[in-house]
């Protein structure tokens, strides 16, 4: 490596051309960075006691890259944002000096041969700084002003006429704005390929531009180690492709994102932390390599699945009816989801699922969502819900199995059932509820191949919101008017959809029916029923509400699970040989009331996370995450649990634990619990899950 101080405008002099690899991010510096730019050129112009201002390093290969030709080509590792914004400003700079009515020292012939263009070469060994394949065209256009492609690069377009602007704008001469770009410095830093190593280089580098993304990273990673040739072949077979099925904008946002997701179904459902993406794809690569895969082969599958994602996040699916159920999904902002249905959607293309197994599988997804967000369950656990789904599945049954493991599921990761889903239906303030566009629009629009598009409508409440009803109001609603508009005001029963909302506005209920734009008059199936009511009261809200909760189950399903699956998927597995032939102690599992008990322990433990693994020892029976957190001694008319957790750490309000810390027992912990009576369950499960969630956090 070879590091020296040198002037910008002297480094740009001479006949050479930096060379941008294609694994590099296209060019990203916003307004924010050029401005900044901007104001320390017009700043150090000014101060005549400022000789020099440092705008950071560039970082080269100089050999062992590129064939010898009459241009030295340089393969530029870190700068191409600085090298291609002063490359911007000092074209606008010489177009402003050529169309001035002023003789300046400098002239923009002399700009462009000093700075910009190789003058002597043809082709593309014309232009001192060769861009990516999405900026390269763009640049040329600018700087020859002719030739603009079909798709020109935003950022180099706006960042150009900024600079314009600027220079148009400025209170200096042309000459003096010269005169601070000359005073910028930089760091040459080259290479030589023969002895250093680009890509630690690259990681170290501690750039004062624009961070990379870890997509960046990830890219450049997989690319950089590579010989020019083959960079170019995966780069335009796959990676090229792959940012443009994104698009510019939504690579720069989705892309970790994705590589996120993609890595927690590699890692068999390990979420990465966001901004630990870029080790953890190393430390995967390695593996897959050492496994015998090419860099082609992990390429390869980052492409298959990028499709995938493109078209859950991004809607690019070209199925419409596919489209349709990916779009209600998305609108439940759900996106914790799309490692499950990335995996889906790979087995749905590998003809595992039929084209009808695949979109019940995804309204499912949607009313599993949508069930517990009326419901009330918290969201904290449906990434790692979602992120394990998949290995619950048997994928040679596998519409059914996936309709099982989310039946099964209970506590905070239930699905909830119809009762509990239809009441909390008809009592919620969905009024305020985040998705209620999307859950009036799914109402309106069951069943019906004539789409109304309910955007076009506001909600309306058909009792007033006004705290001061008109004696008309309160006459009809009888002398509890307050606390029934209290109650019932924001529930789905009292809401509906009008494009006459301001009309309406508090109006008696039966001027609201029959005018014109009314209830009555309206074309919108939500309001069928209310066009021949005589009158709105509480028993009226309620019956609606009913009627709009049963639509609601039918619309938002549950798994439609047979008794003969029940039964198949719930086989507890302490009958099997295994048990028998293991455990001490198995007899007693034997005995019915046992049996039921232990059952239902052992069912409620395993659903409290799908990474839960059951071991069968020979004293007891181990229940782990990364080690055991609770075993179970079978006793005869009793289970006794060791939980892996201090006595000291214990939430126990019931008193039920006892502390056998340095005492001989089967088993990990030094708490212990009694089990022998269903009615204490929930209660016992309480401590379980204390002791679950203090091993479950070594996991991520």
């Amino acid at each position: 490596m070879k590091a020296n101080e040198t002037n910008l405008l002297n480094f740009l002099q001479g006949t050479k051309q930096f060379t941008i690899p294609i694994y590099q991010r296209t060019y990203s510096w916003t307004r924010r960075e050029c401005q900044q730019l901007w104001n320390d050129i017009i700043r150090i112009a000014q101060d005549q006691s400022t000789s020099a201002h440092f705008v950071g390093s560039v970082v080269y290969i100089e050999k062992g890259i590129y064939q010898v030709s009459s241009v030295p080509q340089l393969l530029v590792i870190d700068g191409q944002q600085r090298l291609t914004t002063l490359s911007l400003v000092l074209s606008a700079l010489a177009k402003a000096i050529d169309t001035s009515n002023s003789d300046f020292e400098m002239t923009r012939r002399k700009i462009y041969n000093y700075y910009l263009l190789n003058n002597d070469e043809d082709g593309n060994l014309r232009y001192k700084l060769m861009l990516t394949q999405g900026d390269y065209q763009t640049y040329v256009h600018l700087i020859d002003e002719k030739n603009s492609p079909e798709r020109l690069s935003p950022r180099l377009v706006e960042n150009y006429q900024y600079f314009e602007e600027q220079i148009r704008r400025s209170n200096l001469t042309l000459d003096k704005i010269y005169e601070g770009i000359r005073k910028l410095v930089m760091i040459d830093v080259s290479l030589d390929r023969n002895y250093d190593n680009p890509q630690l280089i690259f990681e170290s580098l501690n750039s004062t531009g624009l961070a990379l993304s870890q997509a960046d990273l990830i890219r450049n990673y997989i690319l950089m180690g590579l010989d020019p040739k083959d960079q170019t072949q995966l780069y335009q077979d796959y990676w090229y492709p792959m940012e443009q099925s994104f698009g510019h904008r939504e690579y720069t946002i989705q892309f970790d994102r994705f590589m996120r997701d993609y890595l927690t179904i590699q890692n068999s459902g390990t979420i990465p932390n966001i901004s630990e993406v870029y080790s953890v794809f190393k430390s995967f690569a390695y593996v897959k390599t050492l496994s015998g895969n090419t860099v082609q082969d992990i390429v390869a599958d980052i492409y298959k699945f990028s499709r995938y994602f493109v078209n859950i996040a991004l809607l690019k699916e070209s199925d419409e009816t596919i489209r349709r159920v990916l779009a209600d999904i998305r609108e439940l902002k759900v996106e914790v989801a799309n490692p499950f249905l990335m995996e889906v959607y790979d087995d749905f293309q590998n003809g595992l699922l039929s084209r009808g197994e695949f979109i019940s599988i995804l309204n499912l997804v949607g009313s599993y969502v949508f069930r517990r967000a009326i419901v009330g369950i918290p969201t904290n656990s449906l990434n790692k819900t979602f992120a394990n789904l998949a290995r619950e599945i048997q994928k040679d049954n596998y519409f059914e199995s996936v309709q099982m493991a989310f039946y099964i599921k209970d506590s905070y990761k239930r699905f909830p059932k119809d009762d509990e889903f239809r009441q909390q239906f008809m009592e919620k303030d969905v009024y305020n509820f985040p998705r209620r566009m999307y859950m009036l629009r799914k109402l309106e629009n069951h069943r019906r191949k004539e789409k109304a598009i309910v955007e076009d409508y506001t909600v309306e409440h058909i009792l007033p919101q006004n705290p001061n009803l008109s004696i008309t109001w309160q006459n009809e609603l009888g002398v509890n008017w307050k606390s029934i508009q209290s109650r019932y005001l924001h529930t789905i029963g009292n809401l509906t959809l009008t494009g006459y909302n301001s009309e309406l506005s508090d109006k008696p209920f039966l001027q609201k029916r029959d005018a014109i734009g009314g209830f009555s008059d309206s074309p919108l199936r939500l309001n069928r029923s209310l066009a021949k009511l005589p009158s709105w009261n509480e028993e009226q809200i309620q019956q609606r509400a009913n009627a709009l909760a049963q639509l609601a189950t039918e619309i938002w399903q549950m798994p439609q699970v047979s008794t003969e699956m029940a039964q198949k998927y719930s086989q507890p597995s302490y009958t099997q040989q295994n048990f028998i032939d293991v455990l001490d102690g198995a007899e007693y599992l034997q005995q019915l009331g046992m049996a039921s008990l232990f059952e239902a322990l052992r069912r409620r433990i395993l659903n409290l996370d799908p990474s839960i693994r059951e071991e069968i020892k020979k004293k007891y029976i181990a229940y782990k995450t990364t080690t055991n957190f609770v075993d179970i001694v079978p006793q005869k008319n009793r289970l006794r649990l060791s939980l892996n957790v201090t006595y000291e750490e214990i939430d126990d309000p019931k008193g039920l634990c006892t502390d056998i810390t340095n005492v001989g027992r089967w088993g990990n912990g030094d708490v212990e619990v009694k089990l022998s009576s269903i009615d204490e369950l929930d209660d016992v499960m309480y401590l379980i899950h204390q002791a679950f969630e203090e091993h479950s956090e070594e996991v991520n």
